[in-house]
């Protein structure tokens, strides 16, 4: 059984930072890539950032390059998500998601192409 944990979520000032972390297990996680979505209440979830599995190729949002950066540790599971520079607009419900790909470059940047999905971590930046 697949299961994706987020943590680290929580209240920040503008401009502050935060460390998302998302811990995965029952599954091959070497050989899967990750992403992180976030959504806002009456929006669709929107893609963050992307990691292939070897933490070779990333990808990211126009709206966080520069600012947000996405790491994996393989063998601890896990997938980082290291934000600064946090603006109001990132206020968010933040998910970690998962693509079995086996060991190849493709890139994926859109929900409906993950299989597994975390329950969510708050994020949220005051004014």
């Amino acid at each position: 059984q697949v299961r994706l944990v987020e943590s680290g979520g929580g209240l920040v000032q503008t401009g502050g930072s935060l460390r998302l972390s998302c811990a995965a297990s029952g599954l091959t996680f070497s050989a899967t890539a990750m992403g992180w979505f976030r959504q806002t209440p009456g929006k669709d979830r929107e893609f963050v950032a992307f990691i292939n599995w070897s933490g070779g190729t990333t990808d990211y949002a126009d709206s966080v390059k520069g600012r947000f950066s996405i790491s994996r540790d393989n063998a601890k599971n896990t997938v980082d998500l290291q934000m600064n520079s946090l603006k109001p607009e990132d206020t968010a419900v933040y998910f970690c998601a998962s693509r079995f790909t086996g060991r190849t470059e493709l890139v994926f940047t859109t929900p409906m192409m993950f299989s597994y999905w975390g329950r969510g971590a708050q994020v949220t930046v005051s004014s």
